[in-house]
């Protein structure tokens, strides 16, 4: 189906690199020309924020090494897709500039001084505050000349055993030409002499993915707990994969190459084919950061930078171990006290049987009232996964249909509408194969899907379907079909959902039912959009929305009337949103923005922005969900959604958000921002001059209150006192 019949004059252009494209909206000159923040540097402060909690004490031993891991892998990525559109804009003369003004080589150049900065801040972190930590807690990294004779003894035979097996050392001669670097591997480049002949020659060693990072070293006695990276007890057995010859240098190396995906849809006559042959071309894409062990010799740096056709600006000397997204493995260590405190999320009051001993119902919850979901403070399990799975085991349910963005293989969600469709019920997945790193995956249990009888969708053309919504269509006691929607702002994945924030609605009103049923419609087959009463559907109408509900508010505060805005997001770029803010914030509206990655704004800026606010959380959860609260005369009108405010999600994108009624939803939501944005509560303040400023601690020395580990408790006190 083509996008353009149900989507009106929706941006067709496939998602090359996502938010690389002109800007939203024209300058007429009303507001200064350096009002927004660059977003690529925006981005890299999100990711110090991350190395913050990492770097603070107060934050559990083995979280902080999980920090410093998801700095790793988030910066890995922020490489494979943003500093590689950068690099072929630049390689193809696009010149287009962006939010800023600015060109991409300028911008380039900016960003790869402040990812060698923090590259360099990471491994410091690593180095000189969490290792000397988990040594106090008898957690130990070490290296070879750590160990003692019989510690070596006992490794060798591990070594022999277990790992030499799998190495498989390539050489570099005329018979041997420089074989393939993989990006984000780990490698050993190695440079032996030939002792009777004396020839030097270059081999290189891939550190094997299929085993552990950190090598669990035998017990010694001590009762501590000992690891070696693995790329150390390799360098010291080089001997045995070169036997005969010297070993004159040996160093660590890793490559990050661009990742990312381009399908031609317009094109392709076939979407999975055409997306299958692209992801094999991901492998070869070029690379675009060399990471070196700061002790690497001339020779072999020399012959890297050639071979592998990189500049030296892309070189990031750091000290060894290169990689810390291996820390990931030490956070499964355990050990409880050096964690946050476990946490069982809680079944929504909402759906508790009002009955004693008597078994949920999840319909009857529903049809007793809306039900506003707080993911992971409340179960994903018993909630929206129970919600899919009473559909499909109920004989009173005739059709499932739901969007799928990502989730597990395994998991019970896609089970369950398998169990529907084996049962006779119509199930219709609408699934996003173009979620990006997420592919093969997607391409994998939607064919799953299918083979059960599924009725898969997999969007379309030119745009990605993100919005989270699921459709069920019931046969009630007295005949008539109801329907049951759920609309969230995360996706339909167990799995995450204990550990990323989001919000769900469930409920049985028939408009929402209605118009989710009529989305869908639009989505699978041929049908011309109306205009959506609670729903705001991008990319035709949400930014519409928006910006007609900001000039109310600006309307209201300019007649004296009582005006605000509360925005929840994970990013805003988007200049018409954000030059709409600014009117606003000049006509006195006074607006709340939190955020956690990304902000093209500059707050309390003069004559600017002196109005707006904006503040950042992080902490054991991922804040995820999506929330616009406009106070509309003191008659709020809030909705809760997918779409962050970038060009991708208003123009790119299949958007939901949905218009809460139900009063104590709105409540919760007040409650939300207003812990949020509470002076007393632990956020990151940000500045006119794109500067976050971490406020922790009280002018009296105190803590500020953990917002997350507050919202633990208050929903389960909520639990209790049912």
């Amino acid at each position: 189906m083509d996008s353009e019949t149900l989507l009106g004059d929706a941006a067709l252009a496939a998602d090359v690199i996502d938010e690389f494209d002109e800007p939203s909206v024209e300058d007429d000159g009303s507001l200064p020309p350096d009002r927004y923040l660059d977003r690529e540097l925006s981005w890299l402060a999100f990711n110090e924020r991350v190395l913050d909690l990492a770097e603070d004490p107060a934050t559990p031993l083995l979280e902080r090494t999980n920090f410093l891991a998801i700095f790793a892998s988030n910066l890995d990525e922020f490489f494979m897709v943003r500093v590689a559109g950068l690099k072929r804009r630049i390689a193809t003369g696009i010149a287009v500039p962006t939010n800023v003004g600015r060109i991409p080589v300028d911008v380039l150049a900016d960003v790869s001084a402040k990812a060698h900065e923090l590259q360099a801040r990471h491994a410091a972190a690593f180095r000189n505050l969490v290792k000397p930590a988990l040594d106090e807690a008898d957690l130990h990294i070490e290296v070879w000349s750590d160990l003692n004779d019989e510690d070596r003894d006992r490794v060798r035979e591990l070594f022999a055993s277990q790992i030499f097996p799998v190495l498989m050392p390539l050489a570099v001669d005329p018979a041997h030409p420089f074989p393939y670097i993989s990006g984000l591997s780990l490698n050993l480049s190695v440079r032996v002499r030939n002792p009777k002949t004396e020839k030097v020659e270059f081999a290189r060693v891939k550190v094997p993915q299929v085993l552990p990072r950190f090598v669990q070293l035998p017990d010694d006695g001590s009762g501590r707990t000992r690891f070696i990276p693995i790329e150390d007890l390799i360098s010291n057995h080089l001997e045995q994969l070169f036997p005969g010859m010297e070993i004159l240098e040996h160093h660590e190396f890793r490559l990050t190459r661009n990742e990312d995906v381009n399908v031609d849809e317009d094109e392709s006559e076939n979407l999975i084919k055409a997306l299958e042959k692209e992801l094999l071309r991901r492998r070869f894409g070029p690379p675009i950061r060399l990471e070196i062990t700061d002790d690497m010799d001339p020779v072999t740096l020399e012959l890297l930078i050639r071979e592998l056709d990189i500049t030296e600006q892309e070189v990031y000397r750091l000290p060894a171990p290169l990689d810390l997204a291996g820390l990931f493995e030490l956070g499964k260590i355990d050990r409880p006290a050096l964690k946050y405190p476990t946490h069982l999320p809680t079944t929504s009051p909402r759906l508790l049987p009002t009955e004693p001993n008597a078994e949920p119902d999840i319909f009857a919850s529903i049809n007793r009232g809306d039900v506003l979901l707080h993911h992971p403070y409340e179960s994903f399990a018993t909630s929206v996964q129970a919600f899919l799975e009473q559909a499909a085991a109920d004989p009173h349910v005739l059709a499932i249909k739901q969007t799928l963005y990502r989730t597990s293989g395994d998991s019970p969600i896609i089970q369950a509408l398998i169990d529907a469709a084996q049962a006779g019920k119509g199930v219709l997945a609408l699934v996003e194969v173009k979620a990006r790193f997420d592919e093969e995956a997607n391409i994998s249990w939607a064919r799953k899907l299918e083979k059960a009888g599924v009725h898969v969708v997999y969007g379309l053309v030119g745009l990605k379907t993100h919005c989270k919504i699921a459709s069920v269509v019931r046969q009630e006691k007295d005949g008539e079909l109801r329907h049951y929607t759920h609309i969230g702002t995360g996706n339909y994945n167990p799995k995450t959902s204990r550990i990323y924030e989001d919000l769900g609605l469930l409920t049985a009103d028939p408009q929402v039912g209605k118009e989710v049923t009529r989305l869908f419609n639009e989505l699978s087959g041929y049908a011309i959009e109306k205009k959506f009463d609670r729903l705001l559907v991008a990319p035709r109408y949400l930014r519409k929305g928006l910006l007609r509900r900001i000039d109310n508010e600006t309307r209201n505060a300019l007649a004296g009337k009582p005006s605000g805005i509360r925005i929840k997001i994970n990013s805003i770029v988007d200049e018409a949103i954000i030059d709409a803010l600014y009117r606003a914030s000049n006509a006195g509206v006074k607006i709340e923005v939190w955020v956690r990655g990304i902000c093209g704004i500059k707050p309390g800026q003069p004559g600017l922005s002196e109005n707006i606010t904006v503040r950042s959380i992080l902490g054991r959860f991922l804040e995820h969900s999506r929330v616009f609260w406009f106070k509309n005369e003191n008659d709020p009108q809030v909705f809760i959604g997918s779409a962050d405010m970038m060009h991708r999600n208003l123009d790119r994108r299949i958007e939901v958000l949905v218009r809460l009624t139900d009063r104590s939803a709105l409540r919760e939501i007040d409650r939300l921002f207003d812990l949020a944005m509470s002076d007393a509560t632990m956020s990151w303040h940000l500045s006119a001059d794109g500067h976050w400023t971490r406020h922790a601690v009280s002018e009296k020395g105190t803590r500020l209150v953990d917002m997350q580990a507050k919202i633990i408790r208050d929903t389960a006190a909520r639990r209790r006192t049912r």
